[in-house]
């Protein structure tokens, strides 16, 4: 019901997080753009195996929403680090009714791309923002098949909590991937990645 599709990176300004994230793996970032609902913009870097890396923040010349933003980014502050991990599905609607709290299906688009995601009213996730997001793809092209390889490849997407096994019981029926590790302790993600320059942890 599940697949890993990408994890974000989240900063209190779009060059903060582009600067984190290329000086810790030492490859450029790719232009993302704006996504007029949420008032954000993004930049993005292509991985192995069909992922890709997303730096996103609020976007200072969109107008406020009105409405939370998704990511929690209305919340956000400190230093840009890995702040959620997005999954996809063939059926969100099938997924929000298994797991209500994972959100409402929101319509959205960038650009030739189209999408739905599942998000909270308040834009918080559960289990502090480390419940997967949810999307459903409905383009033609996957966003990491129109990036440029970079020879980055996410070894392990390490997802910290309290409830840890609380929650890899809830998504164990429904997401089977090796790469995605939960361990207890205080909220966090961690993406281990090995680059061409060698191995790399975003934390």
């Amino acid at each position: 019901m599940l697949k890993l599709d990408h994890f974000a990176v989240a900063a209190e300004t779009l060059d903060e997080g582009r600067a984190y994230a290329e000086e810790s793996l030492g490859i450029a970032l790719r232009p993302g753009g704006q996504h007029a609902h949420f008032g954000t913009h993004n930049m993005l870097l292509g991985l192995e195996d069909g992922l890709y890396l997303e730096v996103i923040a609020i976007d200072p010349e969109a107008p406020a929403p009105g409405y939370a933003r998704w990511f929690d980014l209305d919340r956000f502050e400190g230093r840009p680090r890995p702040t959620n991990w997005i999954c996809n599905t063939p059926d969100l609607g099938a997924v929000v009714a298994r797991f209500p709290q994972a959100g409402v299906p929101v319509p959205l688009a960038r650009g030739d791309l189209r999408w739905q995601m599942a998000v909270p009213e308040n834009g918080r996730l559960p289990w502090d923002n480390l419940f997967p997001a949810v999307i459903e793809w409905q383009c033609a092209q996957h966003p990491a098949q129109m990036l440029p390889a970079s020879g980055c490849r996410l070894d392990r997407l390490v997802v910290t909590h309290p409830e840890a096994k609380a929650l890899e019981a809830a998504l164990g029926p429904v997401l089977s991937d090796g790469r995605v590790v939960y361990e207890t302790g205080p909220a966090a993600l961690r993406a281990e990645l090995t680059t061409p320059r060698g191995a790399c942890v975003l934390a």
